[in-house]
């Protein structure tokens, strides 16, 4: 009989993973069966690649801080994590794109945080290190629903969790005994009231999950290789880019109701306490004659202590009655406890009104964390030679305007304006006014003072308040209910800033007033989400392989066992 032929030919099939995406487009390669642990497995590169390939992310991280203040290149937001999330993407393994992931991260902080150098010394390094290990989780991410070939499910998928992963991160590093909210991705945008839209719906949380979402449709659209994914990706990112705007629109413009006029006093670098008082009282009485209501000096502008000062507080009483106005002033002292405290105290003619202490203290700035442990670092640095107290709880000071008419105030100092939270507890227990005291005077000619006055635009977008913030050496600033500026002083002037703030109807709140942190709360569920399906999918995968393997291995074990019996049965010549 003659043999049958054996075709030799390629025998074609289609992926047992994903389908292609688009008739007419060849078909995708099989994809490898997914590794059950493939975080864990060693990585293929050769060591020097693998240092170039951290090192360019290590560099990558500094990209998005030129969209910072005072860089303030807010276009760049939008495409800047870019390069970041390509070397994530191309990692070899999902281990090796977190550690790029950490090195990114760390970058970043070591480049928005520079200027911290004088207060932590050689800590900054290693909270750039620690903080930067929180971006390991997005360049796991990436590099787990982004590898190619990327599909539209996919790339849907990453729109949602990548952002959701990044909010978590900076979520978690927001915590003020880590340093607090500063340089969240979505203070880039704080001089456009129409992207700070998110801002009154979500808070700065929705801000950055927006500019994230984008980031990451551009590198879908640049890495996909089929039509399909890449539409899907810019579809998202466009609508992304229109929902500040579109939400700026649809709110309604906060309902007016009148009007005051604040005065912010600035007297510049000053070393001497007595000197710097001095400056801050003579700005002051320069005022006498304008209908001021509120004048507000920046943080630490006295070192005495009012309540045992009389001295002190007879010239804040005097320039209250001379101006018609009641003075804010920022205190710094020891008081009768022993301790160090900074308050913001009220003063009218009649004397002290009312005061409020700093809660959230700065680290190693005001104080030293584990100071038994940590404390050599004051002799290394500018940090807190001595602990500061903090205050016990948040309240309005009861200001009135030049007429009496009640005026609540919402005062906050300085790093207190980092913090979304405190912002919106202020607004719903009914301030009128969001007021900052601020010094920045170790931090001059960096980026601090314009990336510190930043935070004040947030909050008032997010609060529908509006808000000033008045820092000794600047920069003082003033920002409507929407975060639009009215006025401000920079690092190279001193004087007083007067500016007309319309106010907001008593009892007027934003979204963000009235739901809080549901985008964070939202972003750990999904983050938590993906985590567990992406367990399931391992697990699945792994018992499916086994499976595979096993009958496979049967079917060997069969052939060989009738390979054995054909040839022991067979007939000898």
């Amino acid at each position: 009989m003659p043999r049958r032929s054996v075709p030799t030919g390629p025998v074609l099939s289609t992926p047992a993973t994903e389908p292609a995406e688009e008739v007419g487009e060849p078909a995708p390669q099989p994809a490898p069966q997914p590794d059950p642990q493939p975080g864990l497995q060693p990585d293929p590169q050769p060591a020097p690649h693998r240092y170039r390939a951290r090192f360019a992310a290590l560099a990558a991280g500094a990209v998005p801080v030129l969209a910072f203040p005072a860089p303030g290149q807010a276009w760049l937001a939008w495409i800047a994590l870019v390069p970041g999330l390509l070397l994530m993407q191309r990692a070899p393994s999902g281990r090796e794109a977190a550690v790029r992931g950490w090195w990114f991260g760390a970058g970043f902080i070591l480049t928005a945080m520079y200027w911290l150098v004088p207060s932590v010394g050689p800590g900054l390094p290693v909270i750039a290190v620690l903080f930067g290990a929180l971006q390991g989780a997005v360049g796991y991410t990436v590099h787990r629903l982004l590898h190619p070939p990327l599909t539209t499910r996919r790339a849907l998928l990453a729109l949602l969790v990548v952002p959701a992963v990044w909010v978590c991160a900076e979520y978690a590093r927001s915590w003020h005994a880590l340093g607090g909210p500063w340089a969240l991705l979505g203070a880039t945008q704080w001089q456009h009231p129409a992207i700070l839209g998110l801002a009154a719906a979500g808070g700065i949380w929705l801000v950055s999950a927006a500019v994230a979402a984008v980031n990451t449709g551009v590198l879908i659209a640049l890495t996909a290789a089929h039509r399909r994914p890449r539409a899907v990706a810019a579809a998202v990112a466009v609508l992304v880019l229109a929902s500040g705007p579109l939400l700026f629109s649809l709110r309604e413009a906060p309902a007016g109701a009148g009007a005051v006029t604040v005065a912010l006093v600035q007297p510049g670098i000053v070393a001497d306490p007595q000197a710097r008082f001095e400056a801050s009282a003579r700005a002051t009485a320069g005022l006498a004659g304008q209908p001021v209501d509120l004048v507000v000096w920046g943080e630490s502008s006295t070192t005495a202590d009012l309540d045992h000062d009389p001295a002190a507080l007879d010239v804040l009483r005097g320039l209250a009655a001379t101006t018609g106005a009641q003075v804010v002033a920022g205190e710094d002292a020891r008081k009768a406890d022993g301790r160090i405290s900074k308050d913001a105290v009220l003063v009218s003619p009649a004397g002290v009104v009312d005061r409020y202490r700093k809660i959230r203290l700065v680290p190693f700035g005001e104080y030293i964390p584990l100071r038994p442990v940590l404390g050599w670092i004051a002799g290394v640095s500018r940090a807190a030679g001595e602990n500061r107290a903090p205050g016990t709880g948040f309240h309005l000071l009861p200001a009135t305007d030049r007429t009496g008419a009640p005026l609540p105030v919402g005062a906050l100092i300085c790093f207190e304006s980092a913090f979304p939270d405190m912002a919106r507890t202020a607004a719903r227990d009914g301030a009128r006014v969001l007021v900052y005291q601020s010094s920045t005077s170790t931090f001059q000619h960096t980026w601090a003072p314009e990336q510190h006055v930043s935070l004040a635009a947030i909050r008032a977008a997010e609060t529908g308040r509006p808000a000033v913030q008045a820092s000794l050496t600047g920069v003082s600033a003033a920002f409507d209910a929407q975060g639009r500026e009215l006025g401000r002083l920079g690092t190279d002037r001193t004087g007083a800033l007067t500016v007309r703030l319309p106010l907001t109807a008593p009892g007027t709140l934003t979204w963000y007033d009235r739901i809080g942190d549901v985008v964070p709360v939202g972003a750990l569920l999904v983050t938590a989400g993906a985590a567990v399906a992406a367990g399931v999918s391992r697990r699945r995968s792994g018992r499916a392989a086994g499976r595979a393997a096993g009958q496979a291995s049967a079917q060997a074990s069969g052939r060989a066992s009738a390979q054995m019996s054909a040839e022991t049965s067979a007939p000898e010549l």
